[in-house]
């Protein structure tokens, strides 16, 4: 299987998927478009993944790469590719689809649990989550569920953490990725964002249970097992 990614910032990559990917023996390429890195056709790839970055998904005239990257995941999902996209990643699915993106009351950053809606309890994915554990959630924005998606997950700071469209379309509000030094990086790029609110957990809190990452891996095992089949 031939996996392609779209990396917008140094600090948000693949984390965990990437052992994920290579014991499966999957070729994986990459566009960084923080270095301009060209776009690839969805002929060249059988797997889109959409990381993750702090810019917003209507950022267009400030980020000349986001317009063309929304056409290609347009044109991935068109074509049946499987389209994974996380925290970003799934807000640009979002807006390709046509749903709206917009600020979540609140930021949501930390180990909070998410659960199934009622949705989410019969499908493959959702249900791996009925056990209530924690996942790590870094955003500000959140997406509306696309027309036609399915609704599958919901926590108490954001009803909206992931949708599945049809079966080759997935979006994760949250970070199931994410390594212990992935969450580092990731505190030490945008400090700003930890300032305290109700659903903020400050670094050390955020980084001191190193199970928390190991639960988080292995969830994520069952999840791209469940969404790549």
């Amino acid at each position: 299987m031939r996996i392609h990614y779209l990396s917008h910032v140094p600090f948000e990559q693949l984390g965990a998927m990437e052992a994920w990917f290579q014991e499966r023996d999957f070729t994986i390429t990459r566009s960084l478009l923080f270095q301009e890195d060209p776009l690839p056709q969805p002929d060249d790839f059988d797997v889109l993944v959409v990381m993750g970055g702090p810019m917003g998904a209507d950022d267009d005239d400030q980020y000349p790469w986001m317009a063309p990257e929304k056409t290609l995941i347009h044109d991935s999902i068109a074509a049946g590719k499987k389209v994974l996209g996380i925290c970003l990643g799934a807000q640009l699915i979002a807006r390709v689809l046509g749903a709206s993106v917009s600020a979540n009351p609140e930021k949501e950053i930390g180990w909070f649990p998410v659960r199934p809606t009622t949705a989410g309890q019969q499908d493959s994915i959702g249900k791996l989550f009925s056990d209530g554990k924690p996942v790590l959630h870094w955003h500000g924005d959140t997406f509306a569920i696309p027309d036609g998606a399915v609704h599958l997950l919901e926590s108490e700071g954001c009803p909206n953490q992931a949708f599945r469209y049809g079966d080759n379309v997935l979006g994760l509000q949250f970070h199931l990725e994410l390594q212990a030094d992935n969450a580092a990086a990731l505190c030490e790029a945008c400090p700003e964002d930890l300032a305290p609110g109700p659903w903020v957990e400050n670094r050390d809190s955020m980084l001191a249970d190193a199970r928390r990452f190991d639960d988080a891996r292995q969830l994520l095992g069952r999840v791209l097992g469940a969404f790549l089949r």
